[in-house]
């Protein structure tokens, strides 16, 4: 005997409206992926707020592509923008988190399949009578369940975009950053070599000096310890900018040949005037990913209280179809429920934990709207402060130390000064030069990180470095 339901018998009791229902919800229900998995919005954004291309690679083809493109951004000294393509076409730790998104959209296409029935067979032998039992059952509950559920999924999908698309900001900003900081730090090391060669050309004329008999032991000492301590500052200036590089290097994804990329000799110059932003914190609630991620998370926690409410106290509800034939009785068609008795479990605790679970939802979305206000103005306060703090070393004190040294240059042209007073002079300017370099990194970076404070949470400001040269130098090259 065949097992499941004939023309003839569908015709004859309430089997046929259930198969018909079944069939409606199949057609209707069938989910299927994506042609982009849900990238198209990560491209959105990137495009939007970076004006930069975001690729998903998921096929060797697509990684070939990927390497040409990176290996034509490497064949030129590296701007920042380009530094920044090349980490989102190649970080493959963004790689990763793009592939949440294949998880989340396999889950929600997951949520819109029907369950698949469940078929029984028996037989029993009672003397000579033989019985056969065939039995079609379906989960009715997670049937009824399925658009609630599918919902959930689907609203996790789209915090998994808005997830997916923060990764790729905040890794623009780090990539910004560390830019930043290498090509700051090569400069510094330019910079403290310069240094060098003044002060060991200075700690030569007082060699010579005291081999005359014009200078005592002191007056060469010191000149001395300024060349051992600018030959100190080019070996920090150097480690520093070996440790900057590796991390551009790592937030790019470079491994092998590719880390021998050349980076400009200067940074950017300091913008005429800072960007005012009266509206700061309504554009940070308004466009920030994490405030909407949050908002999503609300959502799907209080769909997820709904569906346990309305599972309470029926949580197992099956929908059968019943077959039973015997060699000496008629054929047997019918359909059975099966459902669990809340007798002891009442479902109470499921019911108190989530809506506790809901109002932590609640309290951690207020928590982050409250953290992205505080977070884009204290970000906007650090731009402003860092502008203002590089626009005075640009425009007053290196201008007056310039001043100072040509005057000084007059002055030991004409005879007035010696040579020695000369360079002690050009120190002090050395040390407004690297305040400027040191002030104008810092702006870059307080810039950095403010314009990822307007849409997602900010990382960890990079701490301040030091400048590399000791304050002393023959004069600037800046």
């Amino acid at each position: 005997m065949t097992p499941g339901l004939s023309a003839n018998t569908a015709a004859r009791g309430p089997a046929p409206r259930i198969a018909a229902a079944i069939a409606v919800l199949a057609l209707g229900g069938c989910a299927s992926f994506s042609t982009d998995g849900g990238f198209e919005a990560v491209e959105q954004v990137a495009a939007e707020h970076l004006g930069k291309d975001a690729r998903w690679t998921r096929s060797d083809a697509e990684r070939d592509a990927v390497d040409r493109r990176v290996a034509q951004l490497l064949a030129a000294p590296l701007t920042m923008d380009a530094a920044v393509q090349v980490a989102l076409l190649n970080n493959r730790g963004l790689q990763a988190a793009y592939a949440e998104l294949g998880i989340a959209e396999a889950d929600f296409v997951q949520a819109g399949r029907l369950p698949n029935p469940g078929f029984s067979f028996g037989r029993l032998q009672r003397g000579d009578e033989t019985e056969l039992e065939r039995g079609l059952h379906l989960n009715l509950a997670r049937l009824l369940a399925m658009p609630t559920v599918r919902g959930i999924a689907s609203r996790r999908f789209e915090r998994v975009k808005q997830d997916a698309a923060l990764a790729t900001l905040k890794l623009a900003a780090d990539t910004r950053k560390a830019w930043i900081a290498a090509v700051a730090a090569g400069e510094s090391v330019r910079y403290a070599r310069q240094v060098l060669e003044a002060a060991d050309a200075s700690a030569e004329l007082a060699r010579r000096m005291a081999r005359a008999g014009n200078w005592n032991r002191l007056q060469q000492a010191r000149e001395q310890g300024f060349y051992a301590d600018a030959a100190l500052g080019v070996a920090r200036a150097e480690r520093l900018h070996g440790a900057t590089r590796e991390r551009l290097t790592r937030v790019m994804g470079l491994w092998g040949g590719q880390v021998q990329f050349a980076l400009p000799e200067r940074l950017p110059e300091l913008p005429d005037e800072a960007a005012a932003m009266p509206d700061v914190e309504r554009r940070a609630i308004a466009q920030r990913l994490d405030v909407r991620a949050a908002r999503l998370g609300v959502e799907q926690t209080a769909k997820n209280l709904g569906l346990t409410k309305a599972t309470r106290f029926v949580d197992v509800l099956e929908l059968g179809l019943v077959r039973n034939s015997s060699n000496e009785a008629p054929t047997q068609r019918g359909w059975e429920v099966r459902f669990e008795l809340p007798l002891f479990d009442w479902s109470d605790a499921r019911v108190a934990r989530a809506e506790t679970v809901y109002m932590q939802a609640l309290d951690r979305a207020a928590a982050i709207a409250i953290d992205a206000r505080s977070e884009v103005r204290e970000a906007y306060g650090a731009y402003r402060s860092a502008y203002d703090v590089a626009r005075h070393h640009r425009d007053e004190i290196v201008p007056i130390r310039k001043r100072i040294a040509e005057e000084n240059l007059l002055r030991y042209n004409g005879m007035l000064i010696g040579v020695f007073e000369l360079l002690a002079d050009a120190r002090a300017q050395v040390a407004a030069v690297n305040g400027y370099l040191d002030a104008l990194r810092e702006f870059w970076i307080a810039q950095a990180d403010l314009e990822l404070a307007l849409i997602g949470r900010p990382g960890l400001v990079m701490p301040a470095i030091a400048g590399a040269a000791p304050p002393a130098a023959a004069g600037p090259a800046h």
